[in-house]
């Protein structure tokens, strides 16, 4: 069993309310600091408080997701977002600015504190006293998107499934079937449209509010600060946008043409992209949630004993809910947490292909909180995007070698591969949609629902439009861009998918070419955490941080020539 790290500062039963934490910040506010060595220890302490605080956030969140018909679980979550995060909020601003006037900040080890210090300045930047109500507000409005879609369901056959459940029918071989429960999730989720968009449209004038007072000009221009995008800029994004669209739209174009011919169909529909080609039934890795975490851990075992160890601990500790259910909230996550040095894997497993790769992708970032556990500060812990998908995203490659754990058969491992290696090029184009459709919402923050549905259909076609023809169903196309669970609640985080995308294309080459080295690369960078600049982590990697068209051509190369060695 684990346990959380002994605190050193805080008390050991630190009920978590303002009237508990405000003598701890006000200490912090107050202390003395003589020397540098007082200041890594107020550091220190400052980073314990953080790390109980995030932990205990992280619970609330956890439960809530796994429940979201508990009246009980989403007060307990508001709570913390309305009467904690608001009082913190002018404190950390406080600490900040505590932290950079002192004399011995510059005394500070360079090389190990500059990304810290970096951020610290970020911050304070940004910081505005009248956004924290604002925020206070996204906060809990944004978690309205988990309660209405979680408590989407569908009939088929006379029995109720969630959508995740339903979506297994779509690997039918009977085509009227694949259609039938396409249709009917499409229905469903479209009765909750005007909701959505009424939610969304709330999110966006109060985000525009929030960029406007911090003194940008858009929401898009604030988060790029926000989110400490130091290595490139909105620009870059265009320009890959336009490299996935020459470079991997063709690919997957030729892909979709090869699919209706062996369909022997005239054109594709949405609900012919997930059937097997072969005629076979859908890939069945495993029977119930149980088995896809005994299964996961025997393969990264596989890998490498720490690996399995890792998911074994969280196993022994109750820290998986893989199973979908009514109720649940949609999507997939890894939660680090924070005192504790393990994370909790939240997944929606309905028995499919999919889910396996969800399970290997999620348990790539939980090994990363598991190697940067040990880090001396918490800061030192929060990875920018770019590097934390780029853990899981290769994980998903790297552990491919080790697939017959789930597939016996050896042409049932060959179809996951091949599966695998087109999902990793169609995520490209859907990563540029979602993001281009954002910098477009938030650089046009008066636009209408019709401008909006407009804009999406423009940019979706642009990529491909998932290479299908939505005759009949303009409406469904047009609404698609509901689905993603980012758009509403962590607005911008998506391009990142897109270069750790790449990045773990060229991870699991350095793999193929030399095992031991190769995975020996991926966790020294991993066990770095954000000490250092996204740049020099990929390089630890063996990597490049680089999403130019050549870039993006030589992987998608490299992809497509691995796919035709499996046949």
């Amino acid at each position: 069993m684990i346990h959380k790290r002994e605190r050193k500062y805080i008390p050991a039963e630190l009920e978590i309310k303002w009237e508990t934490l405000e003598p701890i910040y006000t200490e912090l506010l107050n202390r003395d600091i003589k020397s540098v060595d007082e200041l890594e220890k107020w550091l220190q302490d400052r980073s314990e408080i953080e790390a109980a605080l995030e932990e205990d956030f992280a619970w609330r969140y956890i439960r809530m997701t796994c429940d979201t018909n508990s009246e009980e679980l989403l007060q307990n979550f508001q709570y913390f977002a309305t009467e904690i995060e608001p009082q913190i909020a002018p404190f950390n601003n406080k600490l900040n600015e505590k932290f950079i006037a002192s004399d011995y900040a510059l005394e500070l080890d360079g090389e190990k504190f500059y990304i810290y210090l970096r951020g610290v300045k970020n911050a304070l930047e940004l910081f505005r006293e009248e956004n924290i109500p604002i925020q206070t507000e996204i906060q809990v409005e944004q978690q309205k998107y988990q309660s209405i879609t979680g408590s989407m369901s569908v009939e088929i056959a006379d029995k109720e499934y969630t959508l995740e459940q339903a979506s297994v029918f779509l690997k039918d071989q009977d085509r009227a079937k694949r259609q039938a429960t396409w249709e009917k999730i499409t229905a469903r989720r479209l009765q909750e449209k005007e909701k959505l968009n009424e939610l969304f449209n709330h999110l966006r004038g109060l985000r525009h509010k929030l960029s406007l007072n911090a003194g940008f000009e858009n929401f898009r221009d604030y988060m790029f600060k926000a989110l400490g995008r130091f290595d490139y800029t909105p620009h870059d994004c265009y320009n890959f946008h336009e490299a996935i669209e020459t470079e991997i739209v063709p690919i997957l174009q030729e892909q979709a043409e090869k699919r209706k011919a062996a369909l022997k169909l005239a054109a594709l529909k949405p609900w012919d992209t997930e059937v097997d080609t072969s005629g076979k039934p859908a890939l069945k890795p495993f029977q119930n949630g149980e088995e896809l975490i005994e299964k996961s851990i025997q393969c990264f075992r596989n890998i490498h004993s720490y690996l399995g160890e890792r998911l074994e601990i969280m196993k022994d500790n109750g820290l998986f809910d893989v199973e979908s259910r009514k109720g649940k909230a949609p999507g997939g996550y890894n939660y680090p947490l924070s005192e504790t040095g393990a994370p909790f894997i939240f997944m929606n497993s309905a028995g499919v292909f999919r889910d396996l790769t969800t399970m290997v992708h999620e348990g790539g970032h939980a090994v990363h909180t598991f190697l940067t556990a040990d880090l001396e500060l918490n800061d030192f812990k929060h990875c920018p995007s770019e590097v934390a998908e780029l853990a899981s995203m290769s994980m998903e490659l790297i552990s491919m070698d080790n697939w017959d754990v789930y597939f016996k058969d050896e042409e049932e491992l060959k179809r996951a591969k091949r599966d695998q290696l087109f999902d990793v090029l169609k995520t490209l184009p859907w990563v540029a949609v979602v993001d281009q459709f954002q910098h477009w919402i938030y650089t046009n923050p008066e636009h209408t629902n019709e401008q909006r549905t407009d804009a999406w259909t423009q940019i979706f076609d642009r990529f491909g439009a998932n290479f299908v023809d939505w005759a009949g169903f303009e409406e469904s196309k047009q609404n698609l861009w509901q689905k993603q669970l980012h758009i509403f609640e962590v607005p911008f985080y998506y391009i990142e998918y897109g270069m750790a995308q790449l990045g773990a294309i060229a991870v699991w080459k350095n793999y193929k070419e030399n095992p031991e080295t190769g995975l020996q690369q991926y966790l020294d960078a991993l066990k770095l955490g954000y000490t250092k600049t996204i740049t020099e982590i990929y390089e630890t990697a063996g990597i490049k941080f680089d999403f130019s068209a050549s870039y993006v051509k030589e992987l998608a190369e490299f992809v497509k020539g691995e796919m035709e060695k499996i046949g």
